[in-house]
């Protein structure tokens, strides 16, 4: 236990040796605020700017999660048709290894001219960052299923429909695991990209105003609250991927 505890806290050893190196380094050079504010004057600001930075961050969570959950769903939804139908697969999948070459900042505008300025082009943003890693590693994850075990349920007289759900989908859950992870980080990201093409409020009309006017210190306040809320989502889904996961952990465990 102690040594686990130990490995965890490297890394915020390392976050605090960089900001020492990074306060340090502005002092010494003298290095005006409004190029490169020191780490000591951004919390000063995000103290000082919570009651005015608050809905903007509580704005992004919403829309990031439900952004995440359509992804999500379409991901897994689209694995599930691609898996059980292998002719559609091979027509399909090019496709979306197609759609993810298209970069969002150059969708963004399109969608606002085909959809407006409301919420459904902002959840395409989000939903087109998060569906694809949902898909690839639930298809990986259905192919690594053991053969022996779907050779003896189909001895067994198991059909397609109960060779899927009993056995190929519970196998595939660490490989959706590992999807959803990454989805989760990307959603953040997606949702303060979605709240360039117009909104009223959010980190990414937050960032905007601040690089507008030069506050560097505020952008570097959102660049920080994205990085910690696509931290917290990731921890969330990794504490789910611990409690439904189970046989997987037993497993590290022994190993």
């Amino acid at each position: 236990m102690g040594i686990k505890l130990l490995k965890g806290w490297r890394p915020f050893a390392v976050l605090l040796l960089l900001f020492i190196v990074w306060e340090i380094s502005v002092k010494t050079a003298g290095v005006p605020e409004w190029l490169l504010p020191a780490p000591i004057h951004i919390g000063s600001e995000a103290y000082a700017g919570w009651a005015g930075f608050s809905p903007h961050l509580v704005s992004t969570v919403k829309l990031a999660m439900l952004g995440f959950f359509i992804g999500s769903s379409i991901g897994l939804l689209t694995a599930i048709v691609l898996h059980l139908l292998p002719t559609i697969r091979e027509a399909i999948y090019p496709l979306l290894i197609l759609s993810q070459n298209i970069p969002i900042i150059v969708l963004a505008p399109l969608l606002v001219i085909w959809f407006g300025f409301g919420l459904l082009p902002k959840l395409i943003v989000i939903t087109l960052v998060c569906f694809f890693p949902i898909t690839v590693a639930a298809l990986d994850g259905f192919k690594q299923t053991a053969p022996e075990l779907k050779h003896y349920m189909i001895m067994a007289g198991a059909t397609r429909g109960q060779l899927f759900w009993k056995l190929e989908l519970p196998y595939s859950l660490p490989s959706v695991f590992s999807g959803l992870k990454i989805s989760a980080t990307y959603s953040v990201m997606g949702a303060v990209i979605s709240e360039w093409l117009g909104a009223k409020e959010g980190i990414g009309v937050y960032m905007t105003l601040a690089s507008s006017s030069f506050r560097t210190d505020r952008v570097f306040v959102a660049i920080f609250a994205i990085m910690l809320l696509s931290l917290l989502f990731f921890a969330v889904i990794m504490l789910a991927e611990r409690r439904l996961v189970r046989w997987t952990n037993e497993r590290s465990e022994k190993q």
